[in-house]
């Protein structure tokens, strides 16, 4: 008779399952485009299909039990944990927009994989493996017993009360921005997929994130997770090993990145120096000079300006032109600002944006491309970056929550590396991609005639007609696509990538589907952190300790509900580009909770009043600095520090708050017996 098989081997043979199944549903809907089915239809289904397996991975892992809901009964094995972490880490930043940022920042764009990989290791050193040890729910529940609830016992947990609340703050700040992000990518992948409105995308995804959120809590995003990593990896894969073979005539996109690079960088100086593209940027640095002097004219050319819009529409209307031609002028008299101070905002941005079309090409491998002053900037901006996604990374609620799911520290630790593992083999083939997708434009796209664009140009370009993902107009009438003529947005990069590569349209569903994972997986977690620090740290440790586990549970799916639902709505709203709303939250979380964490547990003399005193001053340092120095909150470059950019606005945030918890320590009293036994104990190698 055999053995029964353990946990872990009943989950490597439903997952090879899992994965052996949508492998054959591939290659069916390969073989159904072949016979002529729809694309629309081929979309529709991927979109169908994985919602519905999500879903019902949800309602199988539906439970109520306070240990499964919070962390999965703390029985998931290292290699799968790591696999989840991995899909709530792989963000529709880094699926959706990473790509796209190194396609057009080039050797900038590292810093994002620098700083998101180094911080896993700040995540396997410094904190994950204590979080286990402590073995508790949430990120405020440490260090509310960390910073006075140990010393306090006894008056029903009161001690570390400041702190928790202020941890929920900050888990709340950081999470939602980040879950915002990724519910924007949600809206767009299922406008695009399915011709529905962003609007309804948004909620229409929003479904199946809360069906598995809702019933099942951390156990069912867990399996979930595992399942939308393998999506993942194959959808980013092979589109990646296509364009490779494609361009080098070997499926490994790393080894083709080495031998395209050259060939790049060539094609770039022969763009550089062509009298076409110098043209065209000519014209727009004419008409970024043509606003300059509509803005010196304030408010005399507004008036002058809604005056000529109003006898357009007078004249067109006088000579009985054709409807085409009346809607046309009266568009053009609503889209003219109202007031001097609209055009002021408007005709700004507009000059600020054909200045930056008209800069010459930034050489893709290139580090910090300029004349000494600017090449300085952009080495410390780099930097900056870079420091403030490793220690963001490493204070992310939703990620650090992980740490509590493992049976011990041990599988902790190795948990953290198979995260590192499965994250790098993404990592590793987003810069190829990069450089794939490059070259394919530089040399396909770039010199063809505008009556032969390919389909996919008017397809991207139609997804979003208030604010475009895509365009190619012919700005000096040659006929012919010029590189400085092409406008493509970076969250849009890699969902094109098949289309751009002359790929089969499965293969452009199954993009779109790893895309919906990404912002799916990672918005699951982040709307449970949330969910877990009201209905646990608020309700439960401060409101009503009596509560009943039932009661608990309850709570936290109705709260969830709630949140997500806000989330949406901020969503549909459109705030801003994927990466800048991901980059603000990091820069918050590293500000917040990083020096509290980690001095939480290497430095006993940390205290109460301490961490309060820090983790307040970080984040206002870094609220402070944003609000003065993002343009969308109302700031400007003028009032940047030593010109670092507003998303690392964590550089000043994070040194703030830990010299502040250092110095409020040191003045007041420290931390009682317990909390230094607390603090041994965590620190303790685990007994085997």
């Amino acid at each position: 008779m055999k053995p029964p098989r353990t946990f872990f081997q009943r989950l490597r043979y439903y997952y090879s399952l899992f994965t052996l199944g949508f492998g054959c549903f591939l290659i069916s809907l390969a073989a159904l485009e072949q016979e002529g089915m729809p694309r629309q239809w081929i979309g529709y289904l991927f979109m169908f299909a994985t919602i519905v397996l999500y879903a019902l991975i949800g309602v199988i892992s539906r439970t109520s039990n306070v240990l499964e809901y919070y962390v999965a009964g703390r029985r998931v094995p290292a290699m799968f944990n790591g696999m989840a972490t991995a899909a709530d880490w792989i963000s529709a930043a880094s699926f959706i927009s990473l790509a796209g940022g190194l396609y057009l920042h080039g050797f900038d764009g590292l810093a994002y994989i620098m700083g998101w990989t180094g911080g896993y290791c700040l995540v396997a050193l410094l904190i994950a493996p204590y979080l286990r040890k402590f073995a508790q729910y949430t990120i405020p529940d440490f260090l509310a017993e960390r910073y006075g609830g140990a010393d306090h016992a006894g008056a029903s947990g009161q001690g570390g009360r400041a702190v928790r609340i202020l941890a929920v703050i900050a888990t709340i700040i950081v999470s939602f921005t980040y879950v915002v992000a990724q519910i924007y990518a949600v809206g767009l992948i299922a406008s695009r997929f399915t011709g529905v409105d962003f609007s309804v995308g948004i909620f229409l995804g929003l479904a199946s994130i809360l069906v598995c959120s809702f019933l099942g809590g951390m156990r069912a995003i867990t399996w979930t997770q595992v399942a939308q990593y393998i999506i993942i990896l194959v959808a980013f894969l092979i589109p990646a090993m296509w364009l490779s073979a494609k361009h080098s005539g070997n499926p490994i996109p790393q080894v083709a990145y080495g031998k395209l690079l050259p060939q790049l960088s060539a094609r770039e100086h022969v763009l550089q120096e062509d009298p076409k593209e110098a043209e065209v940027r000519a014209i727009y640095r004419q008409r970024a000079a043509e606003y300059q002097a509509r803005l010196k004219d304030l408010p005399a050319s507004w008036e002058v300006g809604r005056s000529a819009a109003q006898r357009k529409l007078d004249s067109v209307k006088a000579r009985n032109a054709s409807l085409l031609e009346i809607r046309s002028a009266e568009r053009e008299l609503v889209a003219y600002p109202k007031n001097a101070d609209e055009a002021e905002r408007l005709w700004t941005e507009a000059r600020e944006q054909y200045l930056q079309r008209a800069e010459p090409i930034t050489p893709h491998a290139t580090p910090y491309p300029g004349d000494k002053e600017t090449s300085d900037i952009k080495r410390n901006n780099f930097l900056a970056l870079v420091f403030c996604l490793m220690l963001g990374t490493a204070a992310l609620p939703h990620i650090l929550m992980r740490a509590y799911t493992t049976p011990s520290v041990h599988d902790t630790r190795v948990s953290v590396f198979w995260t590192l593992f499965f994250i790098l083999l993404i990592y590793l083939t987003i810069p190829a991609l990069a450089v794939l997708v490059k070259y394919d434009i530089y040399s396909a796209l770039v010199g063809t005639d505008y009556n032969h664009l390919p389909n996919w140009v008017s397809y991207w370009a139609n997804v979003d007609k208030l604010n475009p993902l895509f365009g190619i107009t012919d700005v000096n009438r040659d006929g012919v696509v010029q590189l400085a003529e092409i406008t493509i947005d970076a969250d849009v990069l890699v969902l094109a990538t098949p289309e751009i590569a002359g790929l089969p349209y499965v293969i452009s569903g199954l993009v779109a589907a790893g895309g919906l994972a990404a912002a799916l997986s990672t918005a699951d977690g982040l709307l449970l952190a949330i969910s877990n620090a009201l209905s646990h740290d608020v309700y439960y440790k401060l409101v009503d300790r009596s509560a009943s586990t039932q009661k608990r549970v309850t709570i936290s799916k109705l709260l969830l509900l709630g949140v997500a639902f806000i989330a949406a709505y901020a969503a549909s709203t459109k705030p801003g580009d994927i990466l800048s709303l991901v980059g603000a939250a990091f820069s918050l979380a590293g500000s917040t909770l990083f020096p509290a964490l980690v001095l939480g547990v290497f430095w006993k003399r940390a205290n109460r009043y301490g961490a309060i005193a820090g983790m307040t001053t970080g984040f206002v340092v870094c609220v402070y600095y944003m609000l003065h120095t993002h343009p969308v909150l109302g700031g400007g470059a003028a009032s940047q520090w030593f010109h670092i950019a507003p998303i690392s606005a964590g550089i000043f945030g994070v040194p703030a708050g830990m010299l502040t918890i250092i110095a409020v320590s040191m003045l007041t009293p420290p931390p009682g017996r317990q909390t230094e036994a607390l603090v041994d104990y965590i620190r303790a190698p685990e007994k085997q």
